[in-house]
């Protein structure tokens, strides 16, 4: 269950915390004309970045070219937590981040190993995230609907709703 409290007191450890343990979210590249797709995330808390690992021949790596900006979104296994995150994307050639991340998971999708030449990092800065956090499980945000629609003057009360500036530099 998504921690309101802690949304408050801390979004970025908790938006951290949630990327931890969703292993795939959906990236888009603005101004690109093409749908968001599925991506593994690799997330690293200290420096507020997402990286990612494709093919080089992807329409993703074509639509990103040199530079461009990236949403990711994310929601949590309950659904309770959901997160769109922005920054600039761009081909890193950090080997030794590449190296890390490397897992036979990725493997999977590359007959080279990381050597291969078609095997391409992406690293994503965060500039800023839109969070929204639900108060609570399924039954209560059932209360809270059939509340809301029996008294015409009270809101859903189903969560709240934060946006967080990590002042990123790309």
């Amino acid at each position: 269950m998504a921690n309101v409290k802690r949304l408050h007191e801390d979004a970025t450890g908790q938006l951290f915390a949630q990327l931890d343990d969703v292993r795939a979210g959906m990236l888009g590249v603005e101004g690109s004309a093409q749908h968001m797709q599925p991506m593994t995330h690799f997330a690293d808390a200290e420096t507020q970045t997402l990286w990612f690992i494709t093919g080089r021949s992807t329409d993703l790596v074509a639509a990103i070219g040199a530079g461009r900006t990236a949403h990711f979104t994310i929601t949590s296994t309950d659904q309770d937590y959901h997160a769109c995150m922005s920054g600039p994307i761009r081909q890193s050639q950090d080997r030794a981040r590449l190296d890390d991340l490397w897992s036979p998971m990725a493997g999977a999708w590359f007959d080279g190993g990381p050597d291969d030449p078609e095997v391409v990092l992406l690293e994503m800065p965060l500039r800023q995230a839109a969070i929204w956090a639900s108060r609570g499980n399924v039954l209560r945000v059932g209360f809270e609907m059939a509340k809301a629609a029996i008294r015409s003057q009270d809101r859903p009360d189903v969560g709240d709703h934060v946006v967080v500036d990590f002042h990123a530099t790309a």
